[in-house]
């Protein structure tokens, strides 16, 4: 070594050379290493904000709300937009896990003196990164939050709140294309569950101990989050209204007539109901005259569109205490009626009390597959009676929400009594009709092994 370092000055300017390299490869190696640890703690604490933001408890929401500090009021107003708060999460934390990755192919490539790594080399880092990143940057911090969750998001706020800003372009971008897909292909796959749901109902209501009622709760259970109020409302036609223009007297005798507890009032027509008159109002005054003012007696109505599902509207009936919604259209027009009565009745079956009579009755069973109902029997409740998917006729239905309209559009006219037509596994043939309308129809249901046999 000595000749070398005063015989040979090539050699020395080599040897300085490389022991100079070899010194700033060391530095970069270290320096990648406290940048990956810094990238790896970001990860957590990002982890770990997600985790104790989303499990905050109701009570711990409540003193963010009320509270005086500004970090924990940050908090309460970051959660009144829980989407865009987890969207700015992900983005940090998944900007950061890629920059981990990258740092890890980085090292790798100055290690090999190449980009083309061996596959075992490849498999081998991914794998350590991916360790870290799981066990370090996912599951640690995630434990360690649940006992500090507040005290987490109070610091975690702060930097969160900075950044929701700058990166709100991004945000809305991912979140208009998630919104792109709920609205897209989120229903499709709804409907697939429950028609799952009913296939494992079927296998597992098998059993002769379960009883049909049991299996038509089960089966109502299961289909209340996908029924909408337009199909089990009482369309307008069929809804009793009063006038305000009556007087006393001659409301009275309308209101024993008809034995209901809470009944809508209109002005001009019942197409804008204007309120509700719960005849409860009216008992302390059955003694007053027609110069009695009741209408001063009349509730503002409850107003639901038709779309609305009835499991959204029950939650609404329990926080308004209201017992009653009028049903309007996209114009405003009143279309229907629901009660709390018709939503329970989805689950438990009808609930029928000692006002109600035979001709409540919308249908008569013949056998175990025949029906006669009448015409203006809604498609859900028929669906319901012959335990049939509620998207039976969802291809041909059009806008036909009741029996009498299925079979005009099956017909594309009205049909003479004797007339009938199929579709799928139903048999339809009108029983009554006139030249208006059809008013009853019997239905034939064949169970699906016949319809397959029928149809090979």
């Amino acid at each position: 070594m000595e000749s070398l370092d005063s015989g040979d000055p090539l050699s020395y300017s080599l040897l300085q050379i490389l022991q100079s390299s070899l010194t700033q490869l060391r530095f970069e190696y270290i320096a990648a290493i406290m940048v990956g640890f810094l990238l790896l703690l970001l990860s957590a604490l990002t982890s770990g904000a997600e985790a104790a933001f989303f499990t905050l408890s109701e009570r711990e929401l409540e003193k963010c709300k009320n509270s005086r500090l500004p970090s924990e009021q940050r908090v309460y107003h970051l959660l009144q937009d829980p989407r865009k708060l987890l969207t700015t999460i992900l983005i940090l934390n998944n900007g950061i896990n890629v920059g981990i990755i990258t740092l890890f192919a980085y090292v790798a490539w100055q290690v090999f003196g190449t980009m083309a790594l061996p596959a075992g080399v490849m498999v081998a880092c991914m794998l350590f990164a991916t360790f870290f990143i799981v066990f370090c940057g996912e599951v640690l911090p995630k434990v360690y939050v649940q006992k500090r969750r507040l005290d987490i998001t109070r610091r975690a706020a702060a930097v969160l709140d900075r950044l929701e800003k700058p990166l709100s372009p991004l945000s809305w971008l991912l979140m208009a294309i998630s919104s792109y897909i709920e609205k897209h292909y989120m229903i499709k796959g709804y409907n697939h569950t429950i028609e799952d749901l009913h296939h494992s109902l079927d296998m597992a209501l098998t059993n002769e101990e379960t009883s049909p009622e049991e299996r038509r709760i089960l089966r109502g259970v299961v289909n209340f989050g996908s029924i909408t109020v337009k199909q089990i409302m009482r369309p307008r036609m069929d809804v009793v209204a009063f006038s305000t223009k009556m007087t006393l007297p001659e409301l009275l005798p309308l209101i024993v007539q008809w034995g209901y507890s809470r009944v809508p009032v209109y002005t001009e027509s019942n197409d804008k109901i204007e309120g509700i008159l719960y005849v409860k109002d009216l008992l302390p005054h059955l003694d007053k005259g027609a110069d009695f003012n009741w209408q001063q007696l009349v509730r503002p109505p409850f107003f639901v569109q038709e779309t609305r599902r009835i499991s959204d509207l029950f939650q609404d009936f329990k926080e308004k205490h209201v017992h009653m919604a009028i049903v309007v259209n996209e114009y405003g027009t009143t279309s229907g009626l629901l009660t709390l009565e018709d939503i329970v009745e989805e689950i438990v079956g009808e609930i029928n009390d000692e006002y109600d009579d035979d001709e409540d009755i919308i249908y008569t069973q013949l056998d175990e597959n025949t029906f006669i109902f009448d015409g203006k029997t809604s498609l859900h409740d028929f669906c319901k009676i012959a335990e049939v998917p509620f998207d039976a006729f969802n291809e041909v239905k059009g806008e036909s929400e009741t029996v009498a309209g299925l079979i005009l559009t099956l017909f594309s006219r009205i049909p003479r009594v004797g007339e009938d037509v199929s579709y799928g596994r139903f048999h339809f043939t009108v029983e009554s009709a006139d030249f208006k309308r059809v008013k009853r129809v019997k239905i034939n249901v064949a169970s699906k092994k016949e319809h397959y046999q029928k149809v090979s």
